[in-house]
């Protein structure tokens, strides 16, 4: 064949193109285990962060085996809501099997528009409660993991983080962890509007439900606290009204497990 006709050139290019995207498909299936694993074991991180199970330091400097191991040893139970605040469908807790609701884009979506969402309630064994929450940032999506109290009212803990905000400012809400620590201690108070309030000079105020925003770093405060209030609305039919089952069961003793 002529190398120098247009054929060749053409038949040539193709091959290449071919070539390369087999290549880059074979990689990337091969990848995605491994990037999957590294997902669940983020999500995980951060929704432990927020329970205080342990600091987040040592979740992010263990394996991702052993965090989904510590995971496993610490749920109580999980399972999904829908808007109207009733449980739709269960989640599994098993070390080889653990379930999570971790796109949380089309739930937020599902939340605006008022259809059907599938909203995941994690309740450790110390019984916590933690539920995710998901909005927009000044340059991407912002998100993060709320803990309550077993009262389904007083936070116990929180993680934050983003896609792409202002290192420096916006970021703080991840890198900060005076920023996150602010939450411990304060109270979302349901069937108010807002039922909590992220801004500037929030504080003054002296009313629980709130946290002063980052100063210089306006809009990701402001999408944050959009996200926060957007989403708790959604689980107010859940934590606000007594809805939630989310007390623990305790284990009956059988005759031959009672102390003597």
């Amino acid at each position: 064949m002529n190398t120098n006709s247009n054929a060749y050139t053409i038949i040539y290019t193709t091959l290449v193109v071919v070539v390369v995207a087999a290549v880059l498909a074979f990689t990337a299936m091969k990848l995605k285990p491994a990037q999957s694993a590294n997902a669940q074991a983020e999500t995980l991180r951060q929704m432990m962060s927020a329970a205080q199970i342990k600091p987040t330091d040592e979740l992010y400097a263990t394996r991702n085996a052993d965090i989904l191991k510590i995971y496993a040893d610490n749920i109580g139970q999980a399972y999904t809501i829908g808007l109207d605040g009733k449980q739709n469908g269960t989640l599994s807790t098993d070390l080889k099997n653990i379930g999570l609701v971790d796109n949380l884009k089309p739930q937020n979506k599902a939340i605006k528009d008022g259809s059907e969402a599938t909203l995941p309630v994690y309740v450790f064994k110390s019984g916590v409660i933690v539920i995710p929450i998901y909005g927009a940032g000044l340059w991407g999506p912002v998100w993060g993991y709320i803990a309550f109290q077993p009262d389904g009212k007083t936070i116990a803990g929180a993680y934050f983080d983003h896609e792409s905000e202002t290192p420096g400012l916006g970021a703080k809400i991840k890198d900060e962890a005076w920023f996150r620590e602010k939450f411990a201690g304060k109270t979302v108070e349901w069937g108010e509007t807002p039922a909590f309030r992220l801004e500037k000079n929030a504080e003054q105020s002296g009313a629980a439900n709130t946290v002063d925003a980052i100063t210089g770093a306006t809009m990701t405060s402001k999408g944050l606290n959009e996200a926060l209030n957007v989403w708790f609305n959604a689980y107010e039919n859940h934590l606000g009204t007594g809805a939630c089952s989310c007390a623990l069961e305790e284990q009956a003793v059988t005759p031959n497990e009672e102390e003597e």
